[in-house]
């Protein structure tokens, strides 16, 4: 990717890099090793390195100029940012989380190829290069994992089960999970004697520890929009609306911690049974589950001493992330979130028997691509405003453009700034929260001129690469403790 050409190679960021083996970083540098002679991707599956045998590389051009020859084993020819078949491990990644989100259960493989952009027999070929399994049976393990899951926390009926997790029929998961497990789904059901509510469902998701809760909700509770987020001191809820099969699919959610555990409890409204997978997957996206805070602590150095474990809040919706962009560029926070919060609750779907606090869910891009300019500058958004806004999901609406994890990340910023017109703090902004990138650094006040400009391109963020975005967190807390304190 371009980005490490602008970057300096710092020897410990990257050989943290190359310990935790993240693929987020694949192709950013290659790693040649002086004892061997080879140079390697940073996700080797070989074991690491010593440090003082490691030379670190911007592109294979400069290792192999120095003398070190590819690495047979993850070939580094095959590393992103070199081409259409460089790029497979991204792509390969990207097609395994739509498939955790339950892509495959209402589409067809040419259909996911066609999402990620290649064809189908490519697809196979990178994904059973990358996870060892065809895509339709990574895709049977998910749902018969989820299927498990719902069998032992919910009293949901098998035929119901059957459907949320994607199997076609009840005979054909009944089959399969008795192939695949040596017993009958019955078998887990007989175990659960317990009582539960038939009106929600709790799920236990796990995180790495340590993990700044309380430091979340804290963030949380200055940016909630009231009536679609509800936070306290223990727990964050939220109304939701899923778009899926040209249907939407409202109800809501509550999370809290299970420091024990190391796990959240989340709870959520049977209204949203049928869009559970995909649910499941923004949850763990929007609290920032499967952060690394050992690398990413020992990278902020003093930064993150006195509050290790912190996360980046990603989103439920992508679109949601951008409107909120804008809205920050024009008002105030508190200007801002009360403009957000009449958007959803003259734009946005209500929710019934929710807690208290939550009454709709935020609007989602096709309603508001729908809305009169004239209308949406009544509501006191600016004319650059409501311009992006609507261009925006107009292009979401119209699948020009994804903000989602594990989307192209090149294309998809240089399209926010060239095609929709969003300022580079926005950008920075976006990518952070919408996309999880966790270099994105967007920096300073968003209604200061300087800071948008130079939002990616901070001189003393470098020292925080390629975990920027969690450098960016911290100080925004700073900033918000400081303003509370005055």
């Amino acid at each position: 990717m371009r980005y490490i050409a602008s970057m300096t190679l710092d020897r410990e960021t990257c050989y943290q890099a190359v310990l935790s083996r993240d693929r987020r970083f694949d192709g950013w540098f290659f790693v040649a090793v002086t004892s061997t002679g080879i140079y390697c991707r940073p996700v080797c599956p070989v074991r690491p390195p010593k440090f003082a045998n490691c030379r670190f590389y911007a592109n294979a051009a400069l290792a192999e100029h120095a003398g070190f020859r590819p690495c047979l084993r993850c070939r580094p020819e095959l590393a992103p940012g070199h081409g259409l078949l460089d790029v497979s491990a991204p792509l390969a990644q990207a097609a395994a989380a739509l498939i955790d989100g339950g892509f495959l259960n209402d589409s067809n493989l040419t259909a996911l190829a066609a999402r990620i952009g290649v064809s189908a027999r490519h697809l196979r070929r990178i994904f059973e290069a990358e996870f060892g399994v065809s895509p339709i049976d990574y895709a049977q393990t998910q749902r018969l994992l989820l299927a498990k899951r719902l069998l032992t926390d919910t009293t949901l009926q098998a035929a119901e089960i059957a459907l949320t997790a994607g199997f076609g029929s009840v005979r054909r998961f009944n089959d399969l999970f008795r192939s695949r497990y040596g017993f009958s789904p019955a078998r887990l059901r007989q175990r659960r004697r317990e009582a539960v509510s038939t009106d929600t469902f709790t799920f236990e998701l796990g995180y790495r520890p340590p993990f700044a809760w309380d430091a979340l909700l804290y963030h949380l509770t200055d940016h909630a929009i009231e009536g679609v987020e509800q936070v306290t001191e223990r727990s964050y809820a939220r109304a939701v609306d899923i778009r899926q099969d040209g249907r939407h699919v409202t109800g809501w959610l509550q999370a809290e911690d299970v420091p024990s555990r190391h796990a959240l409890r989340l709870t959520v409204t049977a209204s949203l049974t049928a869009v559970l997978p995909r649910l499941l997957s923004q949850v763990r996206h929007f609290f920032d589950l499967d952060c690394r805070p050992d690398l990413i602590d020992a990278r902020l150095g003093e930064l993150a001493a006195s509050l290790p474990g912190i996360r980046v809040p990603g989103a439920f919706d992508g679109f949601e992330i951008a409107v909120r962009a804008i809205a920050m560029r024009q008002w105030p926070r508190a200007d801002a979130c009360a403009w957000l919060r009449r958007i959803a609750e003259t734009f946005g779907a209500r929710v019934t028997q929710a807690p208290e606090g939550l009454r709709a869910a935020f609007a989602t891009a096709d309603v508001l691509a729908q809305v009169p300019a004239e209308t949406l500058r009544a509501t006191g958004l600016s004319a650059r405003g409501v311009h992006l806004l609507l261009k925006l999901a107009d292009d979401v609406v119209q699948r020009r453009v994804f903000l989602e994890p594990l989307t192209p990340l090149e294309e998809t910023l240089a399209h926010l700034r060239t095609e929709v017109g969003f300022d580079e703090w926005s950008v920075q902004y976006i990518a952070m929260r919408a996309i999880g990138w966790p270099n994105a650094f967007p920096a300073g006040d968003p209604l200061s001129a300087a800071s948008a400009a130079s939002a990616a391109s901070t001189d003393s963020a470098a020292q925080w690469a390629p975990w920027r975005a969690y450098a960016a967190q911290h100080l925004a807390l700073v900033h918000e403790e400081k303003a509370h304190a005055a």
